[in-house]
C-alpha cells in the first residue's frame, strides 16, 4: 500500500499562497460553527518520526483560537496510566462538544510503538484493534468529527532529517536510539502501518496519508482536510431530523407477558438475625483480607448495584465497605448527568471513574442508568438507549480484559415491599429524607421499569459480567448475598494470579 504512494507531491510557492488565506478564513469560521452546534473535533497525527507532525499540529494551531483546542502529546504511560486499561486516558482526554483535540501520536501507540518494541504481545495487539475500533465508532455515534492522519515519507528522506536535525544542537535531542532503529526497521515498521491503516479504516473514521515530503503540501492538505470534514459534519447536523424524546408507554397486559425472569427469584428468602450477625462479621473480616490480597496482586475491582427504589442498595453498600480499609475502595454515587457529561459520549464518565490496579470501585448505580431510568423517562431517544446496549457490553469486555473483577447487583424487591418502605419512610422523621416526589413517580411506571429491567438482565449478563439478583425483600438475607457473592469473586481472581487467599 505505502509503497505505491506518491512522495513528489508539492505545491508551489504562489499555489500557497493562493489556496491558505482562504483556507485558513474557512478553518476559523469550521471553529466557530463547530462551537455553536456543539460538534466535537478529534484530529489524529501519526506517522514516521520527523516526517512533519509538529509542524502540521503547530500550523493548526497558528490559525484556531487557543480557547477552543488542546493538543494532547502522547508519551510512554505513565504509573497513573498503566494500572488502568490502556483506552483510560484516552477517554479522559475527549474534547467537549464543540471544542477540538489534536493528537500528536494516539491510541495508535499500541498497535505501532509498544508492538515493535515488543512491548505488548501479539494477541493484545488483535485486542487493542478492537478496543480501537469500538472507541472511534462511539465516537462518530456522538457526533463527533475524526479525522487521522499518516504522515508519510521514505527510509531515504527520513535518514536525510535525522541527519539534519543531529546538526542543529537546538533539536539533536530528537533524534535518539530509537529515532535511528525505527529507520534501520523500516520494513517492518512500515509493514506494522499498513496493517495498521488496514485494520481501522472505517467509513466513521478514514486515514488520510499525507504525503510529507514537502512541508507546504503537509500544511494545505491537512488544513484543507479538516475543513472539509467539520464543514460536512456541520450540514449533517443541520439537515439531521431532531431527535425525539418520549417516555415509555405501560407496555400491553397480555397473559404471555404476565410472567418475566424476574418472578423466577424466591423472594420469601430470608436469614434470621442472629444467624446474620454472625455471618456478617465472618465476610467483614474475609473481605478485609481479600482488599489487601488484591492490592498486592494489583487486581481492579468494580461492583455495580442497581435495583428498585427502596431495595436496600444504601445499606447493602455500607454493609460492604464496613470491613474494608477506606484507603482501598470508593464509593461514586451516580445520579443524572451534569453539563460537563452532557457534552462528552455517554460513557465518558464512568470512564473516569474506574479505580487503579489494586483498589475497589463500588457504583451506587452506573451506566446501566441509560437503558433503566433515562430509556423509561424518555430523557434519551431510543437510537441511544438501543447502542447502550453495544457500548455497555464493549466497555465491560475491556474491563475483563484487563483483569478486573466485574461484580453486578440487581435487588429486587416486589411492589408490596417497596410500598411498606415508602410508607415507613414518610413515618419515620429521621427516614423522611429518603422518600421524594419522583419516588412516588417511578413507583406508578412500575411495568415500564420492569420491561427494562428485563431486557437489561437478558441483554447484558455475559460470561465475564453476569448479573448476580439478589432477593432483597429481607434486607438481611441480600446484604449477605452480596457480601459472599463479592468475597467469591476476589478469591476466584486472586487465585487466578497465583496468590493464594488466608
Amino acid at each position: 500500500m505505502l509503497e505505491f504512494i506518491d512522495l513528489g507531491k508539492k505545491i508551489s510557492k504562489s499555489d500557497y499562497a493562493a489556496v491558505m488565506d482562504g483556507l485558513e478564513a474557512r478553518l476559523g469560521e469550521c471553529q466557530r460553527a463547530a462551537q455553536e452546534a456543539g460538534v466535537p473535533v478529534v484530529l489524529v497525527f501519526e506517522g514516521w518520526d520527523a516526517a512533519g507532525k509538529g509542524e502540521a499540529i503547530n500550523r493548526l494551531a497558528q490559525v484556531l483560537d487557543p480557547r477552543g483546542f488542546r493538543v494532547n502529546v502522547v508519551l510512554t504511560p505513565n504509573e497513573e496510566e498503566r494500572y488502568r486499561p490502556w483506552m483510560w486516558r484516552f477517554w479522559n482526554e475527549l474534547p467537549p462538544a464543540g471544542k477540538f483535540a489534536l493528537f500528536d501520536h494516539s491510541w495508535y501507540s499500541r498497535v505501532l510503538r509498544e508492538r515493535l518494541g515488543d512491548e505488548v504481545s501479539e494477541s493484545a495487539c488483535r485486542e487493542a484493534y478492537e478496543e480501537i475500533r469500538q472507541f472511534e465508532r462511539q465516537l462518530a455515534d456522538f457526533g463527533a468529527v475524526l479525522v487521522k492522519f499518516w504522515l508519510h515519507i521514505d527510509r531515504k528522506e527520513q535518514k536525510k532529517r535525522f541527519r539534519a536535525l543531529e546538526k542543529d544542537p537546538a533539536t539533536a535531542w530528537r533524534v535518539g536510539e530509537s529515532e535511528w532503529q525505527q529507520n534501520q526497521r523500516y520494513d517492518v515498521w512500515r509493514t506494522a502501518a499498513e496493517e495498521m491503516l488496514e485494520e481501522t479504516s472505517a467509513g466513521h473514521s478514514p486515514w488520510v496519508i499525507v504525503e510529507a515530503t514537502q512541508r507546504k503540501f503537509v500544511e494545505v492538505k491537512v488544513v484543507e482536510t479538516v475543513v472539509v470534514a467539520v464543514e460536512k459534519a456541520i450540514l449533517r447536523r443541520a439537515s439531521a431530523p431532531k431527535p425525539v424524546y418520549a417516555p415509555m408507554p405501560k407496555p400491553q397486559e397480555s397473559p404471555t407477558h404476565e410472567k418475566t425472569v424476574l418472578d423466577r427469584f424466591d423472594l420469601g428468602l430470608t436469614i434470621d438475625r442472629e444467624d446474620y450477625e454472625r455471618r456478617l462479621g465472618e465476610l467483614q473480616e474475609r473481605l478485609f483480607r481479600l482488599e489487601h490480597e488484591l492490592y498486592v496482586a494489583r487486581i481492579p475491582a468494580v461492583i455495580v448495584y442497581e435495583g428498585w427504589d427502596a431495595a436496600g442498595k444504601g445499606g447493602n453498600i455500607k454493609r460492604l465497605t464496613r470491613g474494608l480499609d477506606p484507603r482501598g475502595y470508593e464509593v461514586i454515587p451516580v445520579g443524572p448527568p451534569n453539563e460537563e457529561e452532557k457534552l462528552r459520549p455517554y460513557l465518558w464518565r464512568f470512564w473516569r471513574s474506574l479505580p487503579k490496579a489494586g483498589h475497589i470501585a463500588i457504583f451506587d448505580r452506573s451506566w446501566y442508568g441509560r437503558v433503566l431510568v433515562e430509556r423509561v423517562e424518555g430523557y434519551c431517544t431510543e437510537e441511544e438507549w438501543r447502542r447502550a446496549y453495544r457500548e455497555i457490553t464493549e466497555f465491560e469486555r475491556q474491563l475483563a480484559d484487563f483483569g478486573t473483577v466485574l461484580v453486578k447487583f440487581w435487588l429486587q424487591i416486589d411492589p408490596e415491599e417497596q410500598l411498606r418502605r415508602f410508607q415507613a419512610r414518610e413515618e419515620i422523621p429521621q427516614k423522611k429524607w429518603k422518600i421524594t416526589t419522583d419516588d412516588w413517580r417511578n413507583r406508578e411506571k412500575w411495568d415500564q421499569y420492569r420491561v427494562s429491567v428485563v431486557d437489561m438482565l437478558q441483554r447484558t449478563s455475559t460470561t465475564h459480567a453476569p448479573w448476580t439478583v439478589l432477593e432483597a425483600n429481607d434486607k438481611l438475607y441480600a446484604r449477605i448475598k452480596a457480601l459472599r457473592t463479592v468475597a467469591e469473586a476476589l478469591e476466584r481472581a486472586i487465585a487466578g494470579r497465583g496468590t493464594p487467599t488466608a
